[in-house]
């Protein structure tokens, strides 16, 4: 449009706009891909989206995701795009590909492929490995165009395997020189562009050889020198702590964010049968808080489980002989042996093999494994779980789990909700996710491609706890900041997450009374003909990232924006308001 004020102007629409204030009507006007204007704009964009009737949120930022191979050979950071999201950060969990040493590729593809479930297969068909230290793997990344903004950690097990060889994959005590190398490195990676640096302490972190990831047990004073290296300087750090397992695990993080005097947080997940765990740690963020301490926990807006089939990584058959023999048949012929009632009784029949935490897991749990339906039921209600539909049938609840997944086309599955569903409901995580110290994470986008799909979770903020849920809801404008400027702060980027003047102009336009998840399903498009699951959503009327939009109607535009982010982001000079 000739003599156009704008490039972009969203019309009428009602903005949340991540700060937390009442959502209210007006327009958006976008310039060289930021926010010129909001309220009631007068000049005209060259082009006009008429929002009237539509939300207008800043793009999701999602700060623990797993894309650390994908971005090296994929534009679309899917499915985490196709859900609204316009920021991810990878390299958590201290698992990534840089620093590396050419001798050590596989090393570090086989950890991936233990603790994120990463089909090895397709990492050493997509890595190029062309970069050895942090910074060439950030120069590696900025020589592919992406759809949204990319922005990654150094990884604590492959820094201490870059400066310690075998003695560090093995978990060897560090020496100080070793220490002070790793530190040196954590600091030059930061101020070349890394957002911090992430480890992680938790014993299921384990290879796919089943060996423990080389961070976990790192001394006390490893970490402590580290984190002593982000003193005056920018970063944060963010850890996979035992806090399940061990409440002394906070001294180590107080004495992190003493000896650095930057932001930490950890992963944090509500664990069944430990009734009082929340409230120990709720306490816990409390007093860092009063000593002044930055200290968040990340958690999950839904349940962190398991979605099983017999597309994917595990069911509660996998370990029976009768199915081990049939694995690796392709579906239909799977489900035509499989529904022969004489193989069903045998393998029914069977014991499985031990040593499968799942298979084991699988055993005791049938009180919360739901039939996932479509639309997917993420907070399913009790009566609805496979033990009290077999007491109602009067079967045994592993002859029902059978019948629905061999059911159909065999593409159905079952949801395993194995955290953050104590008492059988959200109840207990409301108050998780409205704790003034905690903050929207571990969606692990990219990652457990074979068994979950939490990358949807963005999506499922608006439309469960917004506005389907039973019970008591989140409000609209405080879900929004949960997945908006809260994360952005969290990680320093604060040029981001609000609708504000001077802001990036990455943003949602949604139809809120559409909004709804489709069903997951697998696709065979990671290197090597490698399936991951995949979901996407209905009612993105439009996604942004720097004013160019890159999704309508959930179908890319191929627009490529997205760029990596080095480092943290100052705020724009002149800004709207964000509570703290």
């Amino acid at each position: 449009m000739a003599g156009a004020a704008h490039d972009k102007v969203i019309r009428g629409g009602r903005i949340v706009d991540g700060t937390g204030r009442a959502p209210f009507i007006g327009d958006v006007a976008i310039r060289h891909g930021r926010i010129a204007d909001v309220g009631e704009v007068s000049g005209t964009g060259r082009e006009e989206i008429d929002a009237a009737g539509l939300l207008v949120t800043p793009g999701w930022v999602d700060i623990h995701t797993h894309y650390d191979g994908q971005a090296t050979w994929e534009e679309r950071m899917v499915p985490s795009s196709l859900h609204g999201t316009t920021t991810v950060v990878m390299g958590n969990c201290g698992v990534g590909f840089a620093p590396v040493r050419p001798g050590d590729h596989d090393r570090l593809i086989r950890l991936m492929e233990g603790v994120e479930d990463i089909p090895g297969t397709a990492l050493h068909a997509g890595l190029k490995w062309d970069w050895e230290s942090f910074p060439d793997y950030l120069d590696a990344l900025d020589r592919i165009s992406h759809d949204i903004d990319v922005a990654t950690m150094i990884p604590h097990s492959a820094l201490r395997v870059y400066v310690m060889g075998e003695r560090g994959a093995a978990r060897e005590p560090a020496s100080p020189r070793e220490i002070e190398q790793m530190g040196t490195l954590v600091r030059e990676a930061i101020d070349r562009g890394a957002l911090g640096f992430s480890s992680s302490r938790v014993l299921f972190h384990r290879s796919i050889d089943g060996d423990l990831a080389p961070s976990v047990g790192a001394a006390r004073k490893e970490l402590i020198g580290i984190a002593a290296k982000l003193a005056g300087g920018e970063g944060v750090i963010q850890i996979v702590a035992n806090i399940s397992q061990d409440l002394t695990e906070f001294d180590l993080l107080n004495d992190m964010i003493e000896v650095s005097g930057r932001p930490l947080s950890f992963s944090f997940v509500d664990v069944e049968g430990r009734a009082h765990l929340w409230e120990r740690v709720d306490e816990r963020l409390r007093t860092a808080a009063a000593q002044g301490k930055s200290m968040l926990a990340q958690v999950q807006g839904r349940s962190v489980g398991m979605l099983l089939s017999l597309q994917g990584s595990v069911h509660p058959f996998v370990t029976r002989p009768s199915y081990k023999a049939i694995a690796e048949l392709p579906l239909p012929r799977k489900l035509e042996i499989m529904r022969d009632s004489g193989f069903k009784a045998k393998l029914l029949a069977e014991e499985g093999e031990k040593g499968h935490p799942f298979a084991e897991l699988a055993k005791e749990s049938w009180h919360i494994m739901f039939e996932l339906g479509n639309p997917p039921q993420y907070e399913p209600v009790p009566s609805t779980s496979i033990a009290a539909r077999a007491a109602t049938l009067g079967v045994d609840p592993q002859n029902l789990v059978y019948d629905i997944l061999t059911s159909g086309d065999g593409t159905g599955y079952l949801y395993f909700p194995s955290h953050n569903f104590a008492g059988g409901n959200f109840d207990r995580l409301l108050l998780m996710l409205r704790h003034p110290h905690t903050v929207s994470g571990l969606s692990d986008g990219g990652a457990h491609v074979g068994v979950i799909c939490d990358a949807s979770v963005t999506t499922f903020m608006l439309s469960h706890w917004c506005r389907d849920r039973r019970g008591e809801q989140l409000g609209l404008a405080d879900a929004v900041l949960r997945q908006t400027s809260a994360p952005a702060r969290a990680v320093g980027l604060l040029d981001r997450g609000v609708i504000g003047p001077g802001y990036r102009a990455d943003i949602n336009v949604i139809d809120f009374e559409r909004l709804q998840l489709q069903a997951p399903r697998f696709v065979y498009d990671l290197p090597n003909g490698e399936r991951r699951l995949m979901q996407g959503a209905d009612g993105y009327v439009a996604t942004m990232v720097a004013g160019e939009v890159i999704y309508r109607e959930g179908e890319a535009t191929g627009a490529l924006p997205g760029k990596v982010v080095r480092g943290s982001q100052p705020a724009p000079a002149r800004q709207e308001p964000v509570p703290v």
